[in-house]
């Protein structure tokens, strides 16, 4: 069963390192809302599944909406689409907009999980990265969510910043753990072309982004979940037993996901589509019954190489049956024969299924290119 993802394009401001599309345009937000009802209907056309097991509303900032809007979005979904009974219903939310009030709302919403954009519990980070939230406002955010009765919270890190010291990271993590959280997505600093970090980087401005950094801080975060009794599940995500998130696990099982809103991309098995980048063409597109997306119909290659660098980023990694039964016997000879040049040290291979080590999770894209066909 598939997952349905809305992006929810607005922002205050950038932060540094972010190459996720939004815009500082809330005033609109009305007419985005009426764009999506017709994104909704048309999709009811193509896309080949209509109920859902998991909605994740992203972003962009979705909780910088009104309650009476995400609730218009939300009455749109229901009349367009169904969902599963036990449907994981998944928002992202900056820790200064997580007032009790709003909190109550979005469970009468129905949101049962919320992926909180944290980042860092130091507030000299924070500042660095353009964060509009102090570490002790995250704190509160955290521990008034579990107050107001979500039991499942996922938190947001990024690890391998110049400007933190190892010590930094150590006591974050502490913090971290501390709080009534049971999903942690943690993430290394990198730097994409369109971002603030880009031009900073280019204007010497900050600090190079660390490798060594990274690297020390990443062996301190594996300690670090061991003692909390998480478990790494995908290359970036660590979860308590039983809160993996369901909906991104849907992306890395090569599952059909439907994604609405500007920049959001879906899939459908063999085919992948995405739509503008452009907040006002969306909308103006959409008015005009004219193209608001493109797509590409994805050749058994495509598919093939997708399966290899998803996989090889979660837990349960690929399977050599999948591959033979599903790709036929050509490309399980040959992925054979390339794992040869990869060092044992990488992966381990447990019947048909090869999944990486702790040392193969870090360089996982390379390995994956490396088995591409």
């Amino acid at each position: 069963m598939s997952g349905l993802y809305l992006h929810i394009p607005f922002c205050q401001r950038k932060c540094i390192y972010c190459n996720f599309y939004s815009v500082a345009k809330l005033e609109l937000a009305d007419a985005f809302i009426s764009a999506l009802a017709l994104e909704m209907k048309e999709a009811l056309q193509w896309f080949p599944c209509t109920k859902f097991k998991s909605l994740y509303l992203g972003g962009g900032t979705p909780t910088l909406l009104s309650i009476m809007q995400l609730e218009k979005i939300k009455m749109l979904l229901d009349s367009h689409f169904s969902f599963t009974e036990n449907i994981e219903f998944t928002i992202e939310a900056n820790p200064e907009q997580l007032t009790r009030s709003y909190l109550q709302a979005l469970q009468k919403l129905g949101v049962n999980r919320l992926s909180i954009g944290v980042q860092s519990f130091n507030n000299k980070i924070l500042s660095t990265l353009r964060r509009l939230h102090t570490a002790e406002q995250a704190d509160k955010a955290i521990r008034r969510a579990a107050e107001a009765g979500f039991n499942n919270i996922s938190i947001d890190l990024i690890y391998g910043i110049a400007e933190r010291e190892a010590d930094t990271w150590r006591q974050e993590l502490q913090n971290a753990f501390a709080l009534p959280i049971t999903h942690l997505s943690a993430y290394s600093l990198t730097v994409e072309e369109n971002t603030i970090l880009y031009q900073q980087l280019r204007k010497n401005k900050l600090r190079p982004v660390d490798d060594t950094a990274a690297l020390r801080d990443y062996a301190e975060l594996q300690q670090a979940i061991v003692k909390a009794g998480f478990r790494q599940y995908e290359v970036s995500n660590y979860c308590k037993e039983g809160y993996h998130s369901r909906h991104n696990s849907i992306y890395w099982n090569s599952t059909p996901y439907l994604g609405l809103g500007p920049a959001a991309h879906s899939f459908t098995g063999t085919m992948r589509r995405w739509n503008l980048a452009h907040l006002e063409r969306y909308i103006s597109n959409l008015q005009t019954h004219n193209n608001y997306w493109e797509s590409e119909q994805l050749s058994p290659e495509n598919c093939y190489n997708e399966y290899i660098m998803l996989g090889l980023r979660t837990e349960k990694g690929i399977n050599l049956h999948y591959i033979k039964s599903n790709f036929g016997a050509k490309y399980y000879k040959m992925l054979q024969q390339q794992l040869l040049d990869i060092s044992s040290t990488f992966y381990q291979q447990q019947d048909n299924q090869i999944k990486l080590t702790a040392a193969g999770l870090l360089l996982a894209d390379s390995i994956a290119a490396a088995l591409f066909v």
